[in-house]
């Protein structure tokens, strides 16, 4: 399962209206469908490697891109065979439908496959499941390659629903940008490879895709302050603040002090007591201060997160310490990053709804805090409405202790300095691509003993 990097996400009221901007530009919605065709069928050419192919169109727009498919891969030789759910029902689907030449059988439960199917039937825009009917006949195919045009028939493409499709894609090419449920579970997985076909359609770039991962490199002048200073307070569970701390230096930071957590896991840390690590709060050198790893709610928790907003340096807030700062993060508050995993969110945002980057916008919002809500699907958000969705991450970290590494990470990604939103989209990138780099059996402790 992959995506395309810092690629555009639409929603499906915005797709149709940059296409509708496409088409007050001069560039007709026939034009875009031709585009779109000529796209899923160079794709289609390349996956059925001259076998049979079955393309399978629905009412509406997406079967009309599978009309122009069958005629396309027609001319270039293919053998095609096309099924249809129901008649043409838009004045585009008609004339796509009226451009192809070739025969069109009903889509019933007796249809004979073929080795690659173009699921062509619904896409973008579904509104309610499919029927028991139609489920069951997709269900027919399932042992067959699929190409799903934009998103697999049956998912809801906004990521509102937890509609599943009874053919989950081996291959689902997105028209224009991808679509939410390409990126958030439980559709995800069923979207099989996505890729991108940029049909002209100029899709803002507010929410998009996690970009390649770019380490930085100090500067020839470079030196530990300069790389940045990371504070770690410690909670009862000392080891979960070490890995927070551990994780600060690897990702690059130049000085990370740990408040007494007890054994350091680096020597590198400085290990302070908690009087001397107070005085460390006013340095003016500290880029970032990390609390929550390993440290449960309660008035230690709540004294120790005043503390640190009372110092007006960028914040990174885990686990417990989010709901204990909320009530005083807003647009007077220092930076801050806060890193919720799903039951850590729902009650730091138990009325948020809608779907998973609708409600890490809404909180970001609220908080006036960059929020990263982790999962297999991370989202990233900004309070200024930008978003950046990270799927596929790596199984690997469901493992105790990844999210105290995160948070260290992201306090020495903010320590730099600069945007706070860049700097957890910089943190999630790294966690990733180190745990991808470590593999099978990975735990906390790999994230930080390496540097491979």
């Amino acid at each position: 399962m992959t995506v395309p990097a810092d690629a555009p996400i639409l929603t499906a009221d915005a797709m149709r209206a940059a296409e509708a901007a496409c088409a007050a530009a001069g560039v007709s919605l026939s034009e875009l469908m031709e585009r779109a065709g000529a796209a899923v069928a160079e794709t289609a050419w390349r996956m059925a490697a001259g076998a049979p192919v079955l393309i399978l169109c629905g009412p509406g727009n997406n079967g009309g891109d599978g009309y122009v498919v069958a005629r396309l891969l027609k001319a270039r030789g293919a053998t095609i065979r096309v099924a249809a759910l129901a008649p043409p029902a838009t004045d585009l689907a008609r004339a796509a439908r009226a451009a192809w030449d070739g025969p069109v059988e009903a889509f019933a439960s007796d249809t004979v496959p073929a080795p690659l199917i173009v699921d062509a039937l619904f896409g973008v825009g579904l509104t309610r499941p499919l029927s028991d009917e139609w489920a069951a006949m997709l269900r027919r195919f399932a042992s067959r390659r699929v190409l799903a045009v934009d998103v697999p028939s049956g998912i809801e493409s906004d990521g509102l629903q937890d509609w599943l499709p009874p053919l989950p894609a081996a291959v689902t090419l997105a028209l224009g940008a991808l679509k939410p449920a390409h990126l958030l579970l439980p559709a995800a997985p069923a979207c099989g490879r996505v890729l991108l076909a940029p049909i002209g359609i100029d899709a803002e770039r507010r929410m998009r895709t996690l970009p390649p991962l770019r380490p930085e490199t100090p500067t020839a002048d470079a030196h530990k302050f300069s790389r940045g200073m990371v504070l770690v307070r410690a909670g009862p569970m000392k080891g979960a603040a070490g890995l927070s701390a551990a994780a600060a230096l690897r990702a690059g930071a130049g000085y990370v002090v740990l408040e007494d957590g007890g054994p350091a896991p680096l020597s590198a840390i400085i290990a302070e007591a908690p009087a001397a690590f107070r005085a460390r709060l006013d340095d003016p050198r500290v880029g970032a201060i990390v609390v929550g790893p390993g440290f449960p709610a309660g008035d230690a928790l709540a004294a120790a997160v005043g503390e640190v907003l009372d110092t007006g340096k960028p914040l990174v807030l885990d686990a417990a310490a989010i709901g204990a700062a909320l009530p005083r993060l807003g647009k007077d508050a220092p930076a801050a990053i806060l890193t919720p995993h799903e039951g850590e969110f729902a009650r730091a945002f138990p009325d948020l709804r809608g779907s998973k980057i609708e409600r890490a916008l809404a909180a970001a919002r609220r908080a006036q805090a960059v929020v990263i809500y982790k999962g297999a699907d991370t989202v990233i958000a900004a309070p200024d409405g930008r978003v950046v969705a990270a799927w596929p991450g790596s199984p690997w970290l469901a493992t105790a202790g990844t999210g105290d590494v995160l948070a260290g990470v992201c306090g020495a990604m903010l320590a730099r300095g600069g945007d706070a939103f860049d700097a957890a989209v910089a943190a999630v990138g790294w966690h990733i691509a180190r745990a991808r780099s470590i593999g099978r059996g990975l735990v906390a402790d790999d994230l930080v003993k390496t540097t491979k």
